[in-house]
């Protein structure tokens, strides 16, 4: 049984130190926003919207929704993460931007030419777009490399 209560659909916001975790997250499918600079403020409203609050800072560990992330290596993190959350059950992975935490939109061929590598947009049929910072996505040779880091990890988190 999972310690944090974090369901389906669970949200995350990560402190200024855990921005790799963030990212990873995004990649995961799941809703991750990052805090560029420490703020209470943001702290308490990510906890009252129902966010999990991940952070490096023990003196945060008594607050409510709050999980204290020790490890310092990303994989270690998740790991640790996976302890208390399940992160099995997020949106499919590659559905987030993993820079801004937009959901993507699928993109054309045709909408991408000369965005993308002239290789890429020749031998790739499918993309994926980010409506807010305009990042374009496709299954390139670190598609299956990421796949498979991500089964080791989630294999390893089972509490």
């Amino acid at each position: 049984m999972y310690g944090m209560p974090s369901g389906p659909k669970a949200r995350f916001l990560c402190d200024p130190n855990l921005g790799k975790l963030a990212r990873w997250l995004r990649i995961l499918g799941f809703d991750a926003e990052y805090m560029r600079h420490e703020s209470e403020d943001v702290v308490r409203r990510a906890i009252e919207s129902g966010r999990i609050v991940l952070t490096r800072r023990r003196t945060m560990a008594a607050r409510p929704s709050v999980v204290v992330i020790v490890q310092d290596r990303v994989a270690d993190q998740l790991m640790e993460l996976g302890r208390v959350c399940d992160l099995s059950s997020g949106d499919p992975a590659f559905t987030r931007c993993s820079l801004c935490n937009t959901p993507l939109q699928a993109a054309g061929r045709e909408e991408v030419k000369g965005l993308v590598p002239d290789y890429v947009h020749a031998t790739r049929e499918t993309f994926a777009r980010c409506p807010s910072c305009r990042r374009i996505y496709w299954k390139g040779t670190h598609y299956q490399r990421a796949c498979d880091r991500m089964k080791s990890i989630l294999k390893g988190c089972r509490p």
